[in-house]
């Protein structure tokens, strides 16, 4: 989008603004081609004069967390993309931790569990951003972000922020109000719980064990591909494994061995690879038992 570049004069941030910025590097599956501008905001003032920019000049900004739970296309984002993760305190208060959404969801859980505080606990060693643990409402080991959020200050596209108080109503299975309208979540409270710091860091570490003997990091990827419906009856990964899709193989793409509902790049995979590989399992169990997954991983950019 050459509008969008040649006007990228009128941005004055103290963070970083950079020019074709290959979007592999942002990704946990190490693919996605070049985003028009990329801008890592240093603070919420830099963030409110990138919306106003892209308000004077009729774009739509992408908001880039840790990189999680995203496919980005081989021929990339135009437009602007903006990257959280120069935004990134933390501080406690009266057993509230007030976190801002750029910082890594392990950083944040690692800080809470060195002062003896449980809460954040259940999400350690997934990838990605405390907002982007927001935005997807995630879930794990018997935990939901909604039942530790207290609030959620959000920015609207005017520059106006607001604190959001989560409402049972606005969130479902990896579901947010978020998702449903263009406010940038910009930080949020999270309800601490004393524990003692070493059982605490026994249970994140056994989270991150249950996951190295999954796969989740022996190889790029994002994790679980598809959603898991318990309408289906059993999780996704349970149901691909049915048809013995393990293995499978598009290009540089491959269903891991060791959890069907993980797709991994092997090396040289493109988005490409990796998306066509999604449709075909995807395919398979439709044909097979009559039901469609939905995707947890979004497909993001120019495809």
């Amino acid at each position: 989008m050459v509008s969008v570049k040649k006007s990228a004069g009128k941005i004055n941030i103290r963070g970083q603004l950079l020019f074709e910025e290959p979007m592999a590097s942002h990704t946990t599956y190490r693919v996605g081609g070049p985003a028009d501008l990329f801008a890592v905001p240093a603070d919420d003032n830099d963030l409110i004069a990138l919306l106003q920019f892209c308000s004077n000049e009729g774009v739509e900004p992408f908001i880039l967390g840790g990189g999680a739970n995203i496919l980005v296309s081989d021929r990339g984002i135009r437009g602007l993309v903006i990257d959280m993760t120069g935004i990134c305190s933390i501080a406690e208060h009266d057993g509230i931790l007030e976190v801002a959404a750029g910082l890594p969801v392990s950083d944040a859980c690692a800080w809470c569990a060195d002062r003896g505080y449980g809460g954040l606990h259940f999400l350690y060693s997934m990838p990605g951003s405390v907002g982007g643990a927001v935005w997807m409402n995630a879930r794990c080991y018997d935990g939901e972000v909604y039942d530790v959020l207290a609030y959620v200050d959000t920015l609207r596209p005017d520059g106006t922020i607001e604190r959001y108080t989560p409402r049972a109503q606005d969130f479902g299975y990896k579901v947010s109000p978020f998702q449903r309208d263009n406010r940038i979540i910009l930080r949020c409270g999270v309800r601490l719980t004393p524990m003692d710091r070493d059982t605490v860091w026994r249970r994140m570490r056994s989270y991150r064990a249950d996951r190295e003997s999954k796969g989740h990091f022996a190889a790029p990827s994002a994790g679980s591909v598809f959603k898991n419906n318990r309408a289906f009856g059993s999780p996704s990964g349970v149901i691909i494994d049915r048809l013995g899709l393990r293995g499978s193989r598009i290009g540089g793409a491959r269903v891991s061995d060791r959890h069907a509902n993980i797709i991994i790049n092997t090396g040289n995979a493109t988005a490409d690879d990796i998306d066509r590989l999604a449709a075909f399992v995807a395919e398979q169990v439709r044909q097979r038992f009559g039901f469609t997954l939905e995707r947890e991983v979004l497909r993001v950019g120019e495809w």
